[in-house]
């Protein structure tokens, strides 16, 4: 006998509407997203899935492969499906760490720490963090550099609440993107990338003239309960690019 339970008749008919997978992939992300199943952890069979929808197995198929795709579980053969651990999800996302992107070129990196404290959070960074206005949160300002040369201004704020030793960690040996990850549980990041014009501190740490093009990327990652970061990441249009791959 399976053991998860059949639907009942009342959601039932809230999903008559949606295709069968998607019953299934919405009801495998939700859990995940509250935390029914944590990293590394087995997850239901395609049996009790095909037991608790009365579906086909190619159709939960289709929703596990899908959630696969986007980096949320992990399917190992005869062995079951598994909650995707961090490092996993990270991927999906593409948030990269800094300095294993510049160790990949084959090149140095070197980052300096400008600014690392804690300080009351402005109404637009309360609102980035979801947090009230004025409460404590942790800043830090770095610069990165390749080969010597600066490639990207790091502005970032973190949630205390998620990472309440941030400001004892040495960032001039570990990146704070590969802190974060050790250290919380990503779930989802959202991020804007645009061409604009460095500020006059920004230009300053960048070695820089202000009036010198940027690439901006904003970025905020959240856990499953907590906006985790808002980080806005600056580098010189001259020096820097942004590359990514994809392959099916």
């Amino acid at each position: 006998m399976s053991n998860i339970a059949r639907l009942s008749v009342r959601e039932k008919a809230s999903l008559a509407k949606r295709s069968p997978y998607e019953d299934v992939k919405i009801f495998l992300k939700d859990g995940l997203k509250k935390g029914r199943w944590r990293a590394g952890e087995k997850m239901p069979s395609e049996a009790d899935l095909i037991g608790r929808f009365g579906v086909a197995r190619m159709t939960v198929n289709r929703a596990l492969k899908e959630l696969q795709t986007e980096g949320l579980v992990e399917r190992r053969q005869g062995a079951g499906t598994f909650a995707a651990q961090l490092h996993r999800v990270s991927s999906a996302l593409t948030i990269r760490d800094i300095h294993e992107e510049i160790l990949a070129r084959g090149h140095a990196h070197r980052a300096d720490v400008y600014l690392l404290r804690e300080e009351p959070a402005s109404a637009e960074i309360a609102e980035r963090l979801g947090v009230a206005v004025q409460s404590r949160v942790f800043h830090s300002i770095i610069v990165h550099f390749e080969n010597g040369v600066a490639i990207q201004c790091e502005d970032r704020f973190v949630n205390p609440k998620v990472a309440p030793n941030y400001l004892s960690v040495d960032f001039a040996g570990v990146t704070p993107t590969k802190c974060l990850f050790e250290v919380t549980q990503l779930w989802k990041a959202d991020y804007a990338v645009e061409a604009a014009l460095p500020t006059a501190k920004e230009a300053k740490l960048l070695g820089m003239v202000k009036t010198d093009p940027c690439l901006v990327v904003s970025r905020r990652t959240m856990s499953r309960s907590h906006t985790i970061t808002s980080a806005r990441l600056v580098h010189p249009a001259d020096r820097y690019r942004l590359e990514g791959a994809f392959a099916p």
